[in-house]
Order: C-alpha cells, then sequence, then structure tokens
C-alpha cells in the first residue's frame, strides 16, 4: 500500500479557470465588448505600441485599456494620455491575470458601452501564456533585441496567441535578428499564426496591424 497520495492539482486549477473565461467571453460577447489580450516579456514596447493602437482606433471606436502589473501605476499614467478610459491592475505579486482577476477588472472600468478593451498583462513570456483571461483574441510582442530563437525556447505563447508583432524593427541593423526564422520557427509553433513587424517608435508597419483589429472587432460585434 503506498504511505502517500500525490494529487495533480494543476490541471483541475486550469480546467476551473478555462470554464470561467469561456462564461466571460460570453459574457463579453453580449454586450458586445471585444477583449484583446496583450503579452510580452518586459521591455519588448507593449506601452508604446499599444498608445499607437489606440490613437488610431479611438476615432472610430470607444476603447477602454487594462494595465496589469504587479506594481506601480506608470503604464495606466501613460495610456492616460491618449484621453480612453485606463486603471491599472495590481496582481499582488502573481506574475499574470485569470479570468476572474479580468473580471474584476472590466467590472471598475465598467464596460458596457466600449467596443474594445485592451488587456496589457503582466511583462512575462511564461506565466500569462498559461491562464486564459477570457479574451476574445491574444497577442504578443516580440521586439529585435529579444532575439529570433524566443518561439523555440518558450512555445506556449506562440501556440496560443493568434498574432505575433514583432517590434522595434528601426533597430534591425544593430541585432543579429533574422526575419525569416523568426517566422519559420513562429509558424513551427503555430501555423495559424498572424505575423506584423512594427517599429512602435517610427510607426512603420502599426497600420497593418491596427487594420487587423479593427476587422476583428467588427466581425465579433456582428456575428
Amino acid at each position: 500500500m503506498d504511505k502517500y497520495k500525490v494529487i495533480e492539482v494543476k490541471e483541475s486549477v486550469f480546467a476551473s479557470n478555462d470554464a470561467d473565461a469561456k462564461t466571460l467571453r460570453e459574457e463579453l460577447k453580449a454586450q458586445g465588448t471585444f477583449l484583446l489580450n496583450l503579452m510580452s516579456s518586459p521591455g519588448a514596447g507593449k506601452t508604446t505600441l499599444l498608445k499607437q493602437t489606440v490613437k488610431a482606433l479611438q476615432s472610430g471606436m470607444a476603447i477602454g485599456v487594462m494595465e496589469a502589473d504587479i506594481d506601480s501605476d506608470v503604464d495606466a499614467a501613460a495610456i492616460a494620455e491618449t484621453g480612453v478610459k485606463s486603471i491599472q491592475l495590481h496582481t499582488g505579486g502573481m506574475c499574470h491575470l485569470d479570468a476572474d482577476m479580468t473580471r474584476q477588472g472590466l467590472r471598475e472600468l465598467e464596460t458596457g458601452e466600449l467596443d474594445l478593451v485592451i488587456l496589457e498583462n503582466v511583462g512575462n513570456l511564461v506565466c500569462p501564456a498559461e491562464f486564459d483571461t477570457g479574451a476574445v483574441k491574444n497577442a504578443m510582442i516580440l521586439s529585435v533585441p529579444e532575439g529570433h530563437d524566443k518561439p523555440l525556447k518558450y512555445p506556449l505563447i506562440f501556440r496560443v496567441c493568434d498574432v505575433l508583432i514583432i517590434n522595434k524593427t528601426d533597430v534591425l541593423p544593430y541585432f543579429d535578428f533574422d526575419m525569416e526564422k523568426v517566422e519559420e520557427y513562429a509558424h513551427m509553433r503555430n501555423p495559424d499564426l498572424k505575423i506584423f513587424p512594427v517599429s512602435a517608435k517610427t510607426g512603420e508597419g502599426v497600420e497593418a496591424w491596427c487594420q487587423w483589429l479593427r476587422d476583428e472587432v467588427a466581425t465579433w460585434k456582428q456575428a
């Protein structure tokens, strides 16, 4: 007879969160709000690209932004400068958001009249990818200085995302970054992944990304 039992709790935690995320998507669908979960490592340019995205889209839709961090309100203050509704979520040391935490943020944001809510998740390539937030679509940013091998090292985030935004293309001449390789590696993980090379600093490529998001929001609201 075994002296003790080994109980695998990780699966049940994820299963419970997945069910909650499905319910949250249904709630958002009913009120016509599209939720985008934006992930990346720290320093990839999430907030800078987010400001560019908001400026490009805000004339055609009502937008809200939730900034998730372990501490500080730096990002929420930066987004508030664009004039859209913005709140800061403190995770209490946790390196990700789950569906319930996202719902709490949406409640405070008062999303009833918003067409698009963007969640800027905690900067991390591992933990945020493990938890379904209830978002309609997942997007991630990979910056040129991080290197083209990241799809090989962090496969899950590439698998769960619908979009890969390759940021900081303006510094390509200064880094050993192979655009063809990163696209090859990313599509090994996810053949359906849409890829947008951009420079949030210069604006190059940002419109193509924004048009994709416009189309997705429109499709979601009409379906």
